[in-house]
């Protein structure tokens, strides 16, 4: 080969070796906050999109926002998966922003006494570990993991779970999946959080029989992490205050005049959002237990026509579903100590949850107890989007007012009867909703608008609210002689805690949202599960496919491109 075609190709090669670098440096280049580089989703499901409300929120970043991810080291299979998909979000967050950035570390890493004092901060901030096993032939190995992220912004910090009220009644993949999915929303979330500068006001209305301190003290202390709480006796003023985020009527059970329902109308209409949890029927467990036949009336709240005006009526029945929590049953004594068994109790329902609305996306199942059906087919003068949150299994009976109760029916269940197919326990409902008032304003309530300097409106600016059925979604057990609080959902009988904090908290989150940020947690990663029977039997064939095929494709083109070489060089 000539001197000229030696430098000819040496200038080619670094050319390309240029280009190649030139092309590097760009794939990682950005123009301020502006990114060079793109990327393209071919999935399915859009699976490595981010949702419209997290791409405007990491653009509006004016600080860094720094993410300290607890998922480093010897983790389970499950888990570096879940470790991988975080890097995965996080590299699509730094592809909006500049200002994001984040790091992996593993608090297990030190001497022991370094570990414990580390593990026992990490418990004081609200981390707690998950035990893994590992099974390596015929050892297990039980490792404590932090599968935590630490979203820190503008000297403030939001620890986030990642594998947060997760159902433990799914296979593990099931669950992992769930986890997965719902990474971007539990981060911008996190990040939405630290950005406002006061938290919102949330508020329980009293003053009508609502549940009371200790029964809410669960639901109301996840929701201190996020907005500030608090009381509001309606009887006490004279309008409710618009800076009210969000209000939250649990279980009231006195009526509401009509003074009051006038305040709460005029509070939608400027915007504000509520969550509503009733009871129609006045039934607990201990009146049925306490009594051979037990005939239950229905509360008079005088909230029909309120909520019937914004689209929704709560039936005043009570539904019973084969799937149900169990109760204990007394089945008499032995000496002086009381016997008793666990018992199906079909009016201790289980719900479903809807997957596709946001709320209720891979929530577990949420237990409510003697819950009403709701009725959503109700026009409205102003277009509401309705969507049921929570049904019940086909597998219903509705039982409605008058009715004599008792226990006997327990032992003689009869599955056929149970056909009154899905019912409605929860729905959500967003739009512009009617004044209940219009053409109804009587001159004392306008004489105190004017007197507050306010106008009647007929129609409210878009807003949202959420009905559920039961009144005790939201109350949990307290244990006076032991100043205990039980968790919300928990079941004694299985030991086992249900969905209803998350639920709940999902709800009021919604309400508060602005940025749409709620959008991510609907997102879908679809499971694609493998056919591990078919997967053995062709397994030869894929070895084949995957190590002998590449083989024999090399071997042949070496050959043919050997001979068209010598070939060619022979004529010459």
């Amino acid at each position: 080969m000539s001197k000229s075609k030696k430098t000819q190709s040496l200038l080619q090669m670094g050319l390309f070796l240029g280009i190649v670098v030139f092309i590097n440096i760009l794939a990682n280049a950005r123009l301020g906050n502006f990114a060079l580089y793109r990327s393209f989703d071919l999935t399915e499901e859009k699976r490595f999109t981010l949702t419209d409300g997290t791409k405007n929120l990491l653009r509006n970043l004016d600080e860094v926002v720094y993410v300290k991810v607890m998922l480093d080291g010897k983790l389970p299979a499950e888990l570096k998966r879940l470790r991988a998909s975080t890097i995965d979000i996080l590299d699509d967050f730094r592809g909006q922003s500049s200002l994001v950035d984040y790091d992996f570390e593993n608090p297990l890493n030190g001497k022991p006494e370094q570990v414990n004092a580390r593990m026992e901060q990490l418990r004081k901030e609200g981390m707690f570990p998950m035990s893994f096993t590992v099974v390596k032939g015929a050892q297990r190995d039980d490792t404590p993991v932090f599968p935590y992220a630490v979203v820190n912004y503008k000297g403030r910090a939001y620890p986030v779970n990642l594998m947060e009220n997760q159902d433990n009644t799914q296979s593990p993949d099931v669950v992992l999946n769930n986890a997965v999915s719902l990474l971007e929303y539990k981060l911008a979330n996190a990040i939405q959080k630290l950005q406002e500068a006061n938290k919102p006001n949330v508020v329980f209305t009293m003053g009508h029989g609502e549940l009371g301190e200790f029964e809410r003290a669960d639901f109301e202390g996840s929701l201190r992490k996020f907005c500030n709480t608090g009381t509001l006796v309606l009887d006490s003023v004279t309008s409710i205050n618009p800076e009210i985020s969000a209000l939250i009527v649990a279980k009231p059970l006195r009526p509401f005049s009509e003074k009051d329902k006038f305040k709460i109308d005029q509070y939608v209409m400027g915007g504000g959002k509520i969550l509503w949890m009733l009871d129609m029927v006045r039934m607990d467990k201990d009146s049925l237990l306490a009594h051979p036949e037990y005939i239950p009336g229905d509360y008079q709240l005088n909230l029909d026509d309120l909520l019937f005006r914004y689209g929704v009526r709560v039936q005043p029945n009570l539904v019973l579903d084969l799937q149900c929590s169990p109760i204990w049953i007394a089945t008499g004594k032995q000496g002086t100590k009381q016997q008793r068994q666990p018992i199906a109790f079909p009016y201790h329902i289980l719900t479903l949850a809807n997957p596709d609305h946001p709320i209720s996306k891979s929530v577990a199942p949420v237990n409510l107890l003697f819950a009403s059906t709701i009725d959503t087919a109700i026009r409205t003068k102003t277009p509401v989007k309705k969507t049921a949150l929570l049904t019940t299994t086909p597998r219903t009976r509705l039982q409605y007012l008058p009715a004599r109760l008792g226990l006997d029916f327990l032992r003689y269940i009869q599955p056929d009867k149970f056909n009154k197919g899905p019912q409605v326990v929860a729905v959500a409902m967003e739009g512009t909703f009617p004044s209940m008032y219009e053409n109804r304003l009587t001159p004392e309530m306008e004489s105190g608008l004017t007197q507050l300097g306010l106008q009647f409106k007929s129609v409210s600016v878009p807003t949202r609210q959420i009905v559920v059925s039961d009144g005790d979604v939201a109350k949990n057990k307290y244990l006076p002689t032991r100043e205990q609080v039980v968790p919300l959902g928990y079941n004694d009988v299985e030991n086992f805690i249900y969905a209803n904090k998350e639920f709940l908290q999902n709800a009021v989150e919604y309400l508060l949202d602005k940025n749409g940020i709620i959008a991510a947690r609907g997102k879908e990663v679809r499971l694609r599960m493998l056919d591990t029977t078919r997967a053995q039997e062709e397994k030869t064939w894929w070895q084949l496919v995957n190590i002998v095929f590449p083989l024999v494709l090399i071997g042949v083109f070496g050959f043919g491109y050997g001979w068209w070489r010598k070939r060619k060089y022979a004529r010459a």
